[in-house]
């Protein structure tokens, strides 16, 4: 397992790590997964991998994300499951994994969907992945719980990442995330200390093994 840090020169190699998919992807679509806790900075690595790579392969590479196979609010909210919100069985895994399967044996273009954090919700279709895509690049707390789905979903990736954050850094980029979303600060220091501190622990407890590990060097502000 390979050790990198990010932000700084580390950034680099993970670039040429993810180029090396698309140059030896053949006739064979790749997909490089992104794990992390939440607010760990996943979503920003992957989107500024993507744009950078798409400096060289254009439309290449695309991105899909495990955040638009969120149930429904209203599925949740007939479940009793609102409060758990961000856990793995508010997930529709196997959708995300039938998704991935579909990415890897075909080369046609696919349609998936996005997840909108201004609704809590996602849209359906929002994302067109074209039939010139060679590897796709996807993020998600999920990808290396060992537990199904999620093995079969980690069973899809060529590459699996890891990105690790300082808890005490991660939990406060999280709460500010939770109050730009409009959550009152009672909510926000709940959600953060509660159901995500409880799905960030059985992220790290529960991880099949990367194969790279990425130390995300940020602050609170980043």
């Amino acid at each position: 397992m390979q050790r990198i840090s990010w932000p700084g020169a580390g950034f680099e190699d993970l670039v040429e790590r993810a180029a090396a998919m698309v140059r030896a992807s053949g006739s064979r679509r790749r997909i490089l997964g992104i794990a992390g806790a939440p607010a760990s900075g996943k979503s920003t690595l992957a989107a500024e991998l993507a744009a950078r790579l798409r400096r060289d392969f254009g439309p290449q590479v695309a991105t899909v994300g495990m955040d638009a196979f969120h149930l429904a609010h209203r599925i949740l909210e007939q479940r009793g499951q609102v409060e758990i919100k961000g856990a793995p069985e508010t997930f529709d895994g196997l959708g995300y994994l039938r998704l991935l399967e579909r990415l890897k044996r075909s080369d046609e273009t696919i349609y998936a969907p996005v997840f909108e954090r201004t609704i809590e919700d996602s849209i359906a279709n929002a994302i067109e992945i074209t039939a010139e895509a060679k590897l796709i690049i996807t993020e998600g707390n999920y990808l290396l719980l060992d537990s199904d789905p999620w093995r079969s979903v980690h069973s899809t990736l060529d590459e699996a990442w890891y990105v690790d954050l300082d808890d005490s850094v991660r939990q406060q980029r999280l709460l500010q995330r939770h109050l730009d979303h409009g959550h009152e600060p009672g909510e926000a220091k709940e959600r953060t200390s509660g159901s995500d501190q409880r799905n960030a622990e059985l992220i790290m407890n529960s991880m099949l093994p990367p194969d790279a590990w990425i130390e995300h060097r940020a602050t609170p502000l980043d």
